[in-house]
């Protein structure tokens, strides 16, 4: 069950009415996870954008859709509208923490968080990661990283290096990762 606060659920519905839209929603879904939380995504939902498999919540009169893959990683949450002095904004508490099924995905994540993303931070770059199955690692380049020109570089010669000395089972490392959508590459393409 996902509920919503009435900060958040008046300012969406604020939304809704600039915008003209009816019948409408918010999707909250999983986009990666840090070592102690995941990361969310929040996005407004019209009639025609909704997914045969998406979950509806009713939340109080507001319609949450999550899908299947984020649903039982979002079990108990919360959504909150945050005002504050320097801008304010949707949170999504959650009381879930990410695992792994075995300790490939937490030493990936350790790496990341003490070595990877420090040194990317210089370029306004970060890395997460989304999963380990098996021996393969999905990961997705953010900030500067994404749609920069030399992220391939920065994959295979940086992150993907050090990934592999840390944990030599790894087979392979998939980037999911829309550059094409990257809106502050540090080096342009």
């Amino acid at each position: 069950m996902i509920t919503i606060d009435d900060s958040a659920r008046e300012m969406v519905l604020s939304i809704f009415s600039d915008e003209g839209i009816k019948d409408g929603g918010i999707r909250v879904r999983i986009i990666g996870r840090k070592a102690k939380e995941y990361r969310h995504e929040l996005s407004i939902v019209e009639p025609e954008d909704i997914l045969p498999d998406d979950t509806k919540i009713d939340a109080a009169g507001l319609a949450i859709f999550v899908d299947p893959d984020s649903l039982g990683k979002l079990d108990g949450s919360s959504i909150s509208y945050v005002d504050e002095p320097h801008g304010g904004g949707f949170k999504v508490n959650n009381p879930n923490v990410p695992s792994f099924s075995d300790s490939k995905g937490e030493q990936i994540l350790q790496l990341f968080d003490s070595e990877i993303n420090p040194s990317l931070a210089s370029h306004g770059g970060f890395v997460e990661l989304i999963d380990v199955k098996e021996n393969t690692v999905y990961l997705r380049m953010g900030g500067g990283c994404q749609g920069c020109g030399m992220a391939d570089v920065t994959l295979r010669q940086g992150v993907e290096r050090m990934i592999r000395e840390a944990v030599p089972e790894i087979d392979e490392i998939i980037d999911v990762t829309d550059h094409a959508s990257g809106a502050n590459p540090y080096y342009q393409p």
